[in-house]
């Protein structure tokens, strides 16, 4: 793919330019494996910008392995609410109990995979990046920035990334990796006047984009009771596929009057209408009322998070 030679130069150029412009992000301010692990785990399908905005809170909260895996599994739930697929958070909270029990952070990909939520791609970055070990990483980013580069499919992407990958800096070239795909090499319009590579770009950012999946659009209705500062709220079912044992709205049907509020909220492939409707009463639903002072205590969707806020019924 690329002659030793253009290896080293290559790598050369992309390191120096990302530690001339990376961005500065709170979890790259030390190399400490439960910073990085955590980080890693927010940031599956989830945008830098929020993550940012709910990694601190998240570590002032649980600031240690052993403080996360002696909290309860709600609380856990309850810090995560708003960073959507919540099956992240219950699998960190199994991962931290079996790292007590193992007496420490493992530290190859190999011992990370074994852990329950962590993948290969997972697995290699908190490697690289906590223990510099030599584990090239492909994510979505590096995917694409690969693919363009060498005009090679999907498939061949990480045999190009252990390939091109530094030995001597390997966190920091995946991040680099990343973070190029990030921030230059975008999926619609590359900016490849900005990249430090494209002397290497076989396409130029013209190869081919991967295809967007289908959304569907689905309306949907919540009663939003209140009475005397308490809100009431129902918990989903543990066998439901998404979001269960967590806490939410009642759903309704669509009322004659005129909904209190309307928005719209994303949730995997589904774009949700969302009507919220005021009323006094549970109406015979099966739930709890909960004092607004102490619901954020409680996992909360994160549609029913945004519905309170919006109304100021929280900050």
């Amino acid at each position: 793919m690329l002659a030793p030679g253009q290896r080293r130069s290559f790598r050369q150029r992309l390191l120096r330019w990302f530690d001339g412009n990376r961005r500065e992000l709170p979890w790259r301010a030390d190399r400490n494996p439960y910073h990085i692990w955590i980080s890693e785990i927010m940031l599956q399908q989830t945008r830098v910008a929020v993550v940012r905005d709910r990694y601190a809170d998240f570590l002032r909260r649980f600031p240690s392995v052993e403080q996360l895996a002696a909290a309860k599994l709600a609380d856990v739930l309850a810090a995560w609410s708003g960073l959507g697929y919540y099956r992240r958070a219950r699998a960190l909270h199994a991962a931290a109990q079996q790292l007590v029990q193992q007496g420490g952070f493992p530290r190859t990909d190999e011992d990370w995979a074994s852990l329950p939520g962590i993948g290969r791609y997972t697995a290699a970055a908190i490697a690289s990046i906590a223990f510099e070990q030599r584990r090239a990483v492909v994510d979505g980013n590096v995917e694409r920035v690969l693919c363009r580069l060498f005009a090679i499919s999907e498939q061949d992407t990480w045999g190009a990334a252990r390939e091109l990958l530094s030995p001597g800096r390997p966190g920091d070239f995946n991040q680099a990796m990343m973070e190029l795909g990030a921030t230059v090499c975008l999926p619609k319009v590359p900016l490849c006047a900005k990249c430090p590579v494209l002397a290497w770009c076989r396409t130029r950012g013209t190869g081919p984009s991967r295809r967007s999946s289908v959304r569907r659009k689905q309306p949907v209705a919540y009663r939003l009771a209140v009475c005397n500062r308490n809100v009431f709220l129902v918990l989903r079912e543990n066998r439901r596929s998404l979001m269960p044992g967590m806490w939410e709205l009642p759903q309704t049907r669509h009322g004659a009057g005129k909904p209190t509020l309307r928005l719209r909220h994303a949730i995997t492939n589904t774009d949700y209408d969302v009507s919220v409707y005021l009323a006094r009463t549970a109406n015979g639903a099966r739930g709890r009322w909960v004092n607004l002072d102490k619901v954020e205590r409680l996992p909360l969707t994160g549609l029913t998070q945004k519905i309170l806020r919006r109304l100021n019924f929280i900050q």
